[in-house]
């Protein structure tokens, strides 16, 4: 193992020698392999894929996945009108904004889109929502199309104990018809898709080395909230398809869960997005098994003590509570660890070594992954693209492009 990893270091050290640092790359053998491995989840449920923008934030690297992934892979769902337009401009279609708005500017965006005979449904969970939206669609003369969100969280035995996202407010079949019924008498706006999505099942990792009780606590949890959860969802589908709605699209799901919602009847599609790069955060599930492919390096700068490095810049800390789990993780020599009273900082990240560690010279490149995967996307540029012992490629992210969509 050690050998293993001390080669993929070399190899990438080779790979970036005279290129400026910081600089961001993607595996393609391994992006392309967990496209692979994202489709082979669904490749007995019936299932198509959604991917999710969101984590990838480059057009490119997008596109690819629809390249390599074959027909499983249908739709995108985004973060915001602005960049469903984008996308859309590049070619792309079937689209699910993932998070509601209520922006003039957005709703003209969306009633231009929809005018185009582009396919995009806008988030919604609301009576608000759901009038604004009609106020665009009946001055533009076309219908938007509205997906209800609905609370997938998991509170125990009927407790207020909340374990989920706080997203919509819709949970029970009654609250879900109750918004699709005062629909109806909302003029340039129809519900066509329903989405649920189940953070905390797809998010947590229950398979971490040497932690088995927790491991073996949070699978106990997971368990017992999908089985909730899917009678839920199809009592909900049940009661809006016996009242008369056509749900074409019903999404749930998120790259830690797909094994779980593919397995959900009533399910439609299932989204995906950081089993693409597998960041930080995204390494050890029971279910899913994801190969590291996005990566940023910085150089070595300085040698403060023995077994220990400073390098150039380096803090990209993730979004979400914070913690050290946000942190950047230090990939490349294996062993690496930040220092608890410095972490990853803006211009400096010292680091301790292990014993095994390569012979690390000023200059030379230290990689490490973000804990998130979209969220590198917002730091660079570029992506360098490699493939072997090549650098096959330079491509744009949103921010190349000149793009800050949220």
């Amino acid at each position: 193992m050690q050998a293993e990893t001390d080669h993929t270091y070399f190899r990438y050290r080779m790979l970036f020698q005279g290129e400026r640092l910081p600089l961001a790359f993607v595996d393609l053998d391994r992006f392309d392999q967990n496209v692979a491995f994202v489709a082979a989840t669904q490749r007995h449920t019936g299932k198509t894929v959604r991917v999710h923008s969101k984590s990838i934030r480059c057009l490119e690297l997008i596109k690819r996945v629809f390249e390599t992934g074959g027909d499983v892979y249908r739709g995108v769902m985004t973060i915001s009108v602005e960049e469903t337009q984008y996308l859309a401009a590049a070619g792309l279609n079937d689209f699910i904004v993932a998070y509601p708005t209520v922006q003039p500017s957005d709703m003209t965006l969306l009633a231009d889109l929809t005018r185009k005979g582009v396919q995009v449904a806008l988030m919604a969970d609301s009576v608000e929502q759901l009038r604004i939206m009609s106020t665009a669609g009946e001055k533009a003369g076309v219908t938007l199309h509205a997906c209800l969100e609905i609370d997938m969280a998991y509170r125990p035995l009927n407790t207020r104990l909340h374990l989920g996202m706080r997203r919509s407010p819709i949970r029970t079949p009654a609250e879900a018809l109750a918004l699709a019924e005062a629909s109806r008498q909302i003029p340039g706006v129809t519900i066509d898709a329903v989405m649920g999505y189940e953070g905390h099942i797809a998010g947590p990792n229950d398979n971490v080395p040497k932690k088995w009780f927790k491991n073996r606590l949070i699978r106990k949890l997971k368990k017992a909230s999908i089985h909730e959860l899917s009678g839920r969802r199809k009592a909900i589908i049940e009661r809006l398809r016996s009242a008369g709605f056509d749900i074409p699209v019903v999404n749930g799901g998120g790259s830690g869960s797909l094994v779980s919602t593919g397995r959900d009847e009533v399910v439609t599609e299932v989204t995906a997005g950081s089993a693409f790069f597998a960041p930080a955060l995204f390494h050890h599930y029971q279910d899913v098994h994801f190969e590291p492919a996005a990566f940023f390096a910085i150089q070595v700068v300085r040698k403060p003590a023995l077994n220990m490095i400073t390098c150039q810049g380096g803090g990209y800390p993730a979004s979400g509570p914070a913690g050290s789990d946000k942190l950047p993780l230090p990939f490349l020599p294996a062993g690496m660890q930040l220092l608890p009273l410095e972490g990853a900082g803006e211009v400096q990240t010292p680091l301790v070594l292990p014993e095994n560690a390569p012979d690390l010279q000023l200059g030379d490149p230290v990689f490490f992954q973000h804990a998130k995967g979209g969220e590198l996307s917002e730091r660079f540029n570029t992506y360098y693209l490699i493939r072997g012992d090549r650098i096959v490629d330079r491509v744009n992210t949103y921010r190349g492009d000149g793009y800050a969509f949220i």
